[in-house]
């Protein structure tokens, strides 16, 4: 038997299909927290953020979605008529933003 062929025979295996997925969703979904408030500071800074917002600019986004925070980092095309700003193709509530910093700019 080659040596590779013998190896495979210890390759590891999922004795139960999904198990594991199953446990990370669970996992997701215990980890639920609530949507915390958004100080006058930090809001200000966002809203700076926002007004002064040209195309070249990469955004760190931290923001809020379906019980969890999430952060997200490019450029961000801001939809005022929708109430929302899209990035990467993801898009995210205003009210949901939490935190925003400038990661760099032309």
């Amino acid at each position: 038997m080659s040596r590779k062929d013998r190896a495979k025979q210890f390759a590891p295996f999922d004795a139960l299909k999904g198990l594991q997925k199953a446990l990370r969703l669970k996992e997701f979904e215990h980890e639920i927290v609530e949507k915390g408030d958004v100080s006058e500071e930090n809001s200000n800074k966002i809203s700076t953020i926002f007004l002064n917002l040209k195309k070249s600019d990469v955004l760190k986004i931290k923001y809020y979605c379906d019980g969890h925070y999430f952060e997200i980092e490019g450029n961000c095309k801001l939809e005022i008529e929708n109430n929302q700003l899209v990035v990467k193709g993801k898009k995210i509530k205003l009210d949901d933003v939490y935190d925003v910093n400038l990661e760099n700019s032309d």
